[in-house]
């Protein structure tokens, strides 16, 4: 699975832990993603989808 939201296109972004003595290392920041059953096309489909996708409605859930 990779870490990218199916509707927006979010993924992980890099940037820098910055310690006390302003040394600094490389690190990740990964979306928040889970994994959703959604209605696509009238069709129950697992999908991976950022929380900010998932708040936003831009998907139909609760799907059995």
């Amino acid at each position: 699975m990779s870490r990218v939201c199916q509707i927006c296109g979010k993924r992980a972004r890099s940037g820098h832990n910055v310690s006390h003595a302003v040394n600094r290392t490389l690190r990740k920041f990964n979306p928040n993603l889970q994994k959703v059953k959604a209605k696509v096309e009238g069709r129950a489909v697992r999908m991976t989808l950022c929380t900010r996708c998932i708040k936003a409605g831009k998907v139909a859930k609760n799907v059995r």
